[in-house]
């Protein structure tokens, strides 16, 4: 994943696609509102479809780390 990249100097630390000021956050409310990947190239033509898929899997990576939750009963 490495277009999708953090640094401090540039959006605030967010995460966002290398070589732009896109955050991540941006490109994911916008699938989430349903808007579509050609419409977000449009908007954002310096963007690439590959990033957009990049995106998602950036988003999807902490739904893949095993949590353990304790449980207390009162």
């Amino acid at each position: 994943m490495r277009r999708i990249i953090t640094d401090t100097q540039i959006c605030h630390g967010k995460a966002h696609v290398e070589g732009t000021r896109i955050p991540v956050h941006i490109i994911l409310d916008f699938l989430a509102g349903g808007e579509t990947c050609e419409n977000i190239l449009q908007a954002y033509p310096q963007l690439t479809e590959k990033d957009i898929q990049l995106c998602l899997k950036y988003a999807a990576r902490p739904a893949t780390e095993e949590v353990v939750y304790e449980s207390k009963v009162a």
